[in-house]
C-alpha cells in the first residue's frame, strides 16, 4: 500500500523531508527535458545514513527509486515513472574537506558544479583550483548530477569528462549496503568499479559522497572569437587545429541563428551576419599561449576566417563565455520551446553532418540552431518551435530521430554528456548487438539485482512487456 510506504518513510526521516503534496509531486516529475511522468513520493535526505533508511524502505516494499540532483538533466534520466520515489540530493550539499597538496577534495553529491570551483579558487598551490568539469548548466547542475551522466563542458576536450575528475565514491545499492569504490591511492586494488558507476544514470544505486580531483588554475588564458560566412569552414578550422598538433583548452562554434539569439541577448559584440563563429581558448605558460596564439589565428585565416576578436581582459573573456553558455537560454527570443540532441560524430565529418541536419529540419518546416563543442564533434542541435501549432510535436520527433541516425551513421554515438536516460534508450539498439545489450544489462543488475534503481532508463524496454508510462509533451514513449 502506497499509504503504508510513505508512513514508514515519515518515520524513518520525519514529516519535513518527506513529501507528497501536489506541488512537489509535480515539480519532481520532470527533469529539463521534455518528458513528464509520475512521482509518487519525494525524500530530502541530509546524510548517507537517511539515504540509506530509504532505500531500505523501497527494498522492503518493492519500490523503486529515481535519484535526482538538480533535475537540468536533458535525457529524462531523472524522470520518474510509475509513482517512483525520488531522492532528492539537493541537501547533501557540504564541502567536506579539502586536500590541497594532493589536490582532491570530499563534497556531498548536492554541491553545485560552480559552488565548488568558486569554493577553491583562491587556494594553493601557486595560482588557485578549480573543478574542471563545465557543463553550461554549471551554475544550478550537482557534481551528483555529472558524476551520473558523466558531464563534459566546453573544457573537457583538454580536461577530460567527469569521469577523470572523480578519484573515489561512496555509493548506497539496492539493498541499502554502503560501500567505497575507487580510492585517493594512485591504483586502488581491484576492478574499476568507479569508471563503471560514473556515468551510470543512476542505475546502478545513489552516490552519497565523491572525491573529486581538483585542477591547478592556469597561469595564462587567451581567448578569441572567429567568425567565418560558412559553418563548414570553422569546423575545417576546428580539423587542422587538432592535426597541427594542438588541442586547446576549448573549440566551441555556434551558428548563424544562434549568434543573433545569443547577441539579442546577451549584447556581446557578436557579429551577427556571419554564418558561425569559432570560440577558441588557450592556456598555460605565457610564451606557450602566445604561441599557439599565433599558429592558431594564421590556421584561422588560412581558412576563411574574416576576423579575429582577442579577449583583452577578464570582463570581455567572461561576456563571451556568458554567450556560449546561455546559448540554450536565448532560444526563447526564437521560439518559446526546444528540442535538443547531444549526438557526437568525428571532426572531420562535422561539416557533412551539418549539412544533414539542416536539410532534415528545413524539410520538417522546422528551424535549428546549432551549437556544439567543435573541437571532440559533440553537437547539440537545438530544434526550436511552437508547441501549440498543431502537429508541431510529430515533426519535431521525427527530426530528433533523424538527426540520431544521420550521426550513427557517420561514425559517431547516441551522446555525448547527456546521457541515455529516457530519450534515447530506444536508438541503442542503431549502435549495439544483443549480445553488447545484454552484457550492459548484466552489469546493471550486478549492482542492481533488485532493479529498483532508475528503472525503465537507458536500455530499450523488452519487446512485449509493458512499459512506464512516461508523456513526451503529449506523446507517449
Amino acid at each position: 500500500m502506497k499509504s503504508d510506504f510513505v508512513t514508514s518513510l515519515r518515520r524513518a526521516l520525519g514529516d519535513d523531508k518527506v513529501k507528497t503534496g501536489r506541488v512537489e509531486i509535480g515539480l519532481y516529475s520532470h527533469d529539463a527535458s521534455n518528458m513528464v511522468g509520475s512521482a509518487g513520493v519525494v525524500c530530502f535526505p541530509d546524510s548517507t545514513d537517511e539515504v540509506v533508511r530509504i532505500v531500505r524502505i523501497c527494498a522492503e516494499h518493492g519500490r523503486a527509486f529515481v535519484v535526482r540532483g538538480a533535475g537540468t538533466g536533458l535525457a529524462g534520466g531523472a524522470t520518474p515513472a510509475d509513482d517512483a520515489c525520488v531522492i532528492s540530493m539537493i541537501r547533501m550539499d557540504s564541502i567536506e574537506s579539502v586536500d590541497t597538496s594532493n589536490r582532491t577534495a570530499w563534497v556531498g553529491p548536492g554541491v553545485l558544479n560552480l559552488d565548488l570551483s568558486r569554493s577553491v579558487a583562491g587556494l594553493e598551490p601557486h595560482y588557485g583550483l578549480h573543478f574542471a568539469p563545465d557543463p553550461s548548466s554549471q551554475q544550478s547542475c550537482t557534481i551528483g548530477g555529472n558524476v551520473g551522466n558523466n558531464s563534459g563542458g566546453p573544457h573537457c576536450l583538454a580536461e577530460g569528462v567527469t569521469s577523470s575528475h572523480v578519484v573515489a565514491l561512496e555509493v548506497v545499492l539496492s539493498d541499502g549496503t554502503v560501500h567505497i569504490i575507487g580510492g585517493e591511492e594512485a591504483e586502488p586494488p581491484g576492478l574499476d568499479l568507479r569508471g563503471a558507476f560514473v556515468g551510470s544514470e543512476g542505475m546502478f544505486g545513489v552516490v552519497t559522497r565523491i572525491c573529486v580531483r581538483l585542477t591547478p588554475n592556469p597561469p595564462h588564458v587567451r581567448t578569441m572569437l572567429f567568425d567565418y560566412l560558412d559553418v563548414a569552414d570553422g569546423a575545417a578550422t576546428v580539423s587542422a587545429i587538432i592535426a597541427a598538433g594542438m588541442v586547446p583548452d576549448a573549440l566551441e562554434m555556434m551558428d548563424q541563428l544562434c549568434i543573433r539569439a545569443v547577441e539579442d541577448y546577451v549584447h556581446a559584440g557578436l557579429p551577427t551576419d556571419a554564418g558561425a563563429v569559432l570560440l577558441v581558448e588557450v592556456s598555460g605558460l605565457q610564451h606557450q599561449v602566445e604561441h599557439d596564439t599565433d599558429r592558431i589565428v594564421a590556421i584561422a585565416q588560412a581558412h576563411g576566417c574574416r576576423t579575429v576578436r582577442h579577449a583583452c581582459s577578464e570582463e570581455e573573456r567572461a561576456l563571451l563565455w556568458k554567450g556560449r553558455k546561455t546559448a540554450f537560454g536565448a532560444v526563447a527570443r526564437i521560439k518559446p520551446n526546444y528540442y535538443l540532441h547531444d549526438t557526437v560524430v568525428p571532426r572531420r565529418r562535422l561539416p557533412e553532418v551539418l549539412e544533414q541536419i539542416y536539410r532534415i529540419v528545413a524539410d520538417l518546416d522546422l528551424l535549428v540552431m546549432n551549437v556544439f563543442h567543435a573541437g571532440d564533434g559533440n553537437l547539440h542541435p537545438l530544434v526550436v518551435f511552437d508547441k501549440r501549432e498543431p502537429g508541431v510535436l510529430e515533426r519535431v520527433h521525427e527530426a530528433g530521430r533523424r538527426i540520431v541516425e544521420v550521426s550513427v551513421a557517420a561514425g559517431g554515438v547516441l551522446s555525448g554528456e547527456h546521457g541515455i536516460g529516457l530519450e534515447k534508450r530506444e536508438y541503442m539498439p542503431l549502435m549495439f548487438d544483443d549480445v553488447d545489450l545484454a552484457s550492459q544489462s548484466a552489469l546493471r543488475r550486478a549492482f542492481d539485482p533488485l532493479g529498483l534503481a532508475n528503472p525503465s532508463k537507458v536500455l530499450p524496454a523488452p519487446s512485449g512487456c509493458g512499459d512506464s508510462a512516461v508523456i513526451a509533451d503529449g506523446a507517449w514513449i
